[in-house]
């Protein structure tokens, strides 16, 4: 997208984590339960300030599973190369759903592996979810707080956003995220490909275009791994002014490791001036990169993790075409240590959301 939001306040539906209707992934309908009451109504926000979510120290980290909701359409001229991740921008094209799970009733849906280490106990998992609803068609915001989940091996569970949903509208984008809390369903599942279906995005093709994905993370425990600091924050908001997230005073090893994260909408590959940056109180900011995100071209629609051997993805898109779920490596940034580390995004070019941020790192001895 090349266009700037503007706001407005709006109010839609969100709620607790609720059981409703079931699908198998392989499209076999089960017995279907009486549908759950209707869900208390919550307020929407055009920006929600990002805040902790998530905070522990322990051994252990985070791991997370995402993929998209909607890509090129197969027959498109220049859709294979951009998906196999040549540069381009989703309002180049007439984007419709990704849908892997041969059910009818389900409109668009995608898999994606959740792979903890051997020997580990998840603590608290969370599932972020969202994108754009005015495209080519208009989707009802009442059904931004909703998505249909499948755990490994498992049939669809209704999830409900059990939190306040970022939603802001203007030019032709209306940009939401919602989250829920799914650490139970996470821990009595454990690693393997998780399946998020009715994600509630627009297809079609206009200036501001279609993206929006999902994303999982999971806070584990594990007695074999150092300790380390464990934060994840959320919230919804442009990243016109950039984003600083701190880790409050929590002390920090010197030449600290771990692993730092982030969810964001609507960035555009090759559309430079974007960063994430790490720093430890003193005046160098170590940036974060690799070979998949350029340091100054972090939000370039892809899901990426660092290793030889990524995390499945159903389908496996090496461009998303504006959805960003990235994990970086966290190289020595502070080689003194320090008791004020902190995170930086920042977006200077692109008309880029940021939705979600974590960091394991190596605590001080």
């Amino acid at each position: 997208m090349r266009l700037l939001p503007g706001p407005l306040l709006r109010r839609a539906t969100a709620g607790a984590l609720a059981l409703a209707a079931f699908w198998a992934p392989t499209g076999a309908r089960a017995a279907v339960p009486p549908p759950p009451a209707p869900a208390p109504p919550a307020a929407e926000a055009q920006r929600l300030p990002f805040t902790v979510r998530h905070r522990a120290t322990q051994h252990g980290g985070f791991v997370r599973a995402a993929n998209t909701a909607i890509s090129c359409r197969t027959a498109d001229a220049g859709c294979a190369d951009v998906r196999a991740g040549r540069a381009g921008a989703n309002d180049d094209f007439d984007m419709s759903y990704v849908d892997v799970d041969d059910d009818p009733n389900t409109y668009n849906s995608s898999r994606a592996e959740l792979r903890l280490p051997p020997g580990s106990q998840v603590t608290y998992a969370r599932l972020y979810w969202g994108g754009n609803l005015r495209v080519g068609e208009q989707k009802p915001a009442t059904d931004t707080g909703r998505v249909l989940v499948a755990e490994p091996g498992g049939r669809y569970k209704a999830v409900r956003a059990d939190t306040v949903v970022g939603h802001r509208v203007g030019d032709d984008a209306d940009a939401f995220q919602a989250s829920a809390d799914v650490t139970g369903l996470v821990r009595d599942s454990g690693s393997g490909l998780y399946t998020v279906a009715q994600v509630d995005v627009a297809k079609g093709r206009s200036a501001a275009g279609a993206w929006g994905g999902w994303t999982l993370v999971a806070a584990y425990e594990n007695p074999a791994e150092p300790v380390r600091h464990l934060t994840l924050w959320d919230g919804f908001d442009t990243l016109a002014r950039g984003l600083r997230v701190r880790l409050d005073g929590r002390p920090v090893a010197a030449g600290a490791r771990g692993r730092v994260g982030l969810v964001a909408y609507d960035g555009d590959r090759g559309r430079t001036g974007d960063s994430l940056t790490f720093s430890n109180g003193h005046p160098d900011r170590a940036p974060l990169s690799d070979a998949a995100n350029p340091g100054d071209d972090v939000l370039n629609s892809t899901i990426s993790e660092p290793g030889e051997a990524p995390a499945a993805r159903v389908p496996a898109y090496a461009h998303t075409l504006g959805y960003d779920s990235d994990v970086f490596d966290l190289r020595p940034g502070s080689p003194r240590g320090g008791d004020q580390a902190a995170l930086r995004l920042v977006a200077h070019r692109d008309a880029a959301w940021a939705g979600a941020l974590f960091v394991a790192v190596d605590a001080r001895k």
